[in-house]
């Protein structure tokens, strides 16, 4: 089983079993882990905050695992404020002269003379990071309204774009017509130019719901042809999940809920969802519910509530985490880090939680038990034959969650380990009973006892 990341390896580059394991699945054999700067900036971050945000990754998480950084949505809107879009519409956009969006230079001075975002790109993996930046779908309306030549064609923006395809929350872009040669060479044109400014992650938004299908081959198509590694989350979510054989072939990451916030009426419909996705997912191609919203979060995202700390309590904070690494979820902070206190560090500095959520075979939990008052029991297997368990309680009171066992695949007797107390319990012959506080969740590792070490 240790062997499965060589075995991936395998399968994408060669054998009768290529067409199933694209190659873009090598680039992301573990779920990325990391930092995004929506849900504490919006569409308002600076390049100072970036660089706050990169450095405690750097001195204080980057020894955990956690190693990318991404600069979210509208980075090109000089006077982006993260207020309602409506007052965006017609903004005057930093574009290059084949229309191609820009970082907004008073924003991030360091894409001052034409540079993009190279030398941001480049401070972070000075500081042995990955970067990577959101955009939207399509082609910015006011380039489409100009007609600007696309860069190493003979195509122009007009004939790339589709006016008649929108994003309803976004006024910025239009769709592109990705089954044509134009929208083709629009896609290979902007992919090209992140892979120059050293982008090794890409979240394009708008595409998932609906599907836009002839746009996420076309964006898939210019990656793989730009000539670097970089790794392709779609959003936002709901993802049909009648599209998990298209979309697990296209992204290594694909959102399958909208956005996520910091109140349980948020969190509690992401058990169904990651339901409805059993037997998708796995090495190189990983199910996202979304970003983490705890600590600091909207100093300047005012369309989703006040600035304020997590509104989740501790109980539902450990739910979201216990869910999101069973389920081999990237794990991306929304919060501004250098805020953090001693509770979240001790979360995300939490070695056995990651390991499970980093787990080799990356096999995503199955839900082994439901009751209809919300206890619940999720299972994932682990390289080397231990499983982890999360023991889940969606009810409104304390209650007493059991398994068996059988129901988890085991025989017994079993070691187990509480990932969040960091204690081994009690020797458990035929199964486990847990008592989990109300929207709580318990993690755990299980251990079956070789027949030669049992009494």
């Amino acid at each position: 089983m240790r062997l499965w990341p060589l075995l991936i390896t395998v399968l994408c580059f060669g054998g009768t079993a290529a067409a199933q394991s694209p190659a873009f699945w090598a680039w992301s054999p573990r779920p990325p882990l990391g930092w995004n700067s929506y849900d504490a900036y919006g569409d308002s971050v600076t390049e100072k905050e970036v660089l706050a945000n990169a450095h405690y990754l750097h001195d204080h998480l980057l020894s955990h695992g956690w190693n990318t950084v991404v600069v979210d949505y509208r980075w090109y809107d000089p006077q982006a404020h993260s207020s309602d879009l409506k007052d965006a519409v017609g903004a005057k956009l930093t574009m290059d002269e084949y229309g191609r969006l820009q970082p907004a230079e008073n924003r991030f001075p360091s894409a001052a003379g034409g540079k993009g975002f190279a030398p941001l790109a480049q401070a972070i993996h000075l500081l042995g990071l990955k970067f990577g930046i959101h955009v939207m779908r399509g082609i910015a309306r006011r380039a489409a309204a100009a007609n600007h030549p696309i860069e190493g064609s003979t195509f122009t923006a007009a004939m790339a774009a589709d006016p008649t395809s929108t994003c309803p929350w976004n006024p910025d872009m239009y769709g592109v017509k990705g089954d044509t040669p134009a929208g083709q060479a629009w896609y290979d044109s902007i992919i090209r130019q992140y892979a120059s400014w050293g982008v090794d992650f890409l979240k394009i938004d708008d595409l998932s719901e609906p599907y836009h299908t002839d746009e996420i081959h076309a964006i898939r198509s210019a990656i793989d042809r730009c000539g670097r590694p970089i790794i392709l989350s779609l959003s936002p979510g709901e993802t049909p999940v009648a599209q998990a054989a298209d979309v697990e072939n296209q992204a290594n990451l694909w959102r399958v809920s909208g956005d996520l916030w910091d109140t349980w009426k948020k969190l509690n419909p992401e058990f169904e969802i990651l339901d409805s996705w059993q037997g998708s997912g796995g090495p190189g191609h990983w199910l996202d519910p979304d970003m983490i919203p705890l600590g600091h979060l909207a100093i300047r995202n005012s369309p989703n509530g006040p600035n304020r700390p997590t509104r989740l309590t501790r109980d539902e904070q450990l739910t979201l985490l216990t869910l999101w690494c069973l389920s081999s979820a990237p794990l991306i902070l929304g919060m501004n880090l250098p805020d953090n206190d001693e509770w979240a560090q001790s979360l995300f500095t939490n070695d056995e939680m990651l390991a499970i959520d980093q787990d080799a075979l990356g096999i995503p939990a199955r839900r082994t038990i439901h009751t209809t008052d919300g206890r619940e029991v999720w299972v994932k297997d682990l390289a080397g034959g231990d499983k982890a368990m999360g023991f889940f309680n969606r009810g409104d009171q304390p209650a007493s969650v059991v398994i068996f066992w059988p129901e988890a695949g085991l025989t017994g007797p079993c070691w187990v380990r509480d990932i969040w107390s960091h204690e081994d319990r009690a020797e458990a012959d035929r199964g486990l009973e847990m008592q989990v506080e109300a929207h709580g969740g318990a993690l755990l590792r299980v251990h079956p006892i070789p027949l030669v070490n049992r009494p």
